[in-house]
């Protein structure tokens, strides 16, 4: 309907009855979303292809869940439907989608909220679809719950150290203007570190909590003197 095509996320999901309860998964290694983050991807598998054209045709949201380390960890996501994955991971919801000449999709998820796993419903798809809870994630739908209490001098301090020392080019006028919960969900889902570090920053408790591991963690880079220079975007 038109109303509802005119929706934000923030109305379109104020309550976690408001999601659905199953939902595809996407396991992906060194990937998180974090809500009203967006995550562009790449899809190019078969399997996964079925699972966005399904999802375009229902609810389109989408579950982004991280596989449990691995013995090959070569591999960004498991062939092996039985392979474990992590208890929490965000619904997404399509908001950019474009089809290629060549097959592929490229797509954007929006985040909207985290979940936990509760169960692995039965299915004959390619892909993984889980019985999630939000329940203990209810205030992610809450739009910049907490910002107040970020340290933001300080968060803003140190990025602005690790991009210098990194030799990383920014729109530095655009992230002084960006709100707190869209500057720290968006570089905690942007930045690049490795599967554990970015579990961490997905399941901090608040955005008090994920901007200090954001900072803790580009403290350690800094204190290694870390990285070549490239462009942060």
């Amino acid at each position: 309907m038109p109303a509802e095509m005119n929706l934000t996320l923030t109305e379109r999901y104020a309550r976690p009855a408001d999601l659905p309860a199953r939902i595809p998964i996407f396991p992906l290694r060194g990937a998180i979303l974090l809500p009203r983050a967006t995550l562009p991807l790449n899809i190019f598998e078969p399997r996964y292809l079925e699972m966005i054209d399904d999802a375009m045709s229902s609810a389109r949201v989408i579950g982004i869940l991280q596989p449990m380390l691995a013995d090959d960890e070569d591999q960004e996501s498991p062939l092996d439907k039985a392979a474990k994955l992590r208890a929490v991971g965000c619904a997404g919801r399509v908001t950019s989608y474009q089809e290629l000449d060549d097959g592929r999709l490229i797509i954007t998820l929006t985040g909207i909220t985290r979940f936990e796993c509760v169960g692995e419903a039965e299915t004959d798809k390619p892909y993984r679809i889980m019985s999630v809870s939000y329940d203990r994630f209810a205030s992610d739908l809450t739009e910049g719950l907490g910002e107040e209490l970020v340290d933001r001098k300080n968060l803003l301090r140190v990025l602005k150290t690790y991009l210098e020392v990194n030799r990383l080019k920014t729109d530095w006028a655009t992230i002084q203007r960006a709100s707190n919960e869209f500057l720290i969900n968006a570089l905690s889902v942007m930045c690049p570190y490795g599967p554990e570090e970015k579990q961490a920053l997905l399941e901090a408790k608040d955005l008090k909590s994920r901007a200090e591991v954001l900072v803790a963690l580009a403290e350690i880079d800094l204190a290694s003197n870390g990285s070549s220079g490239s462009t942060l975007q």
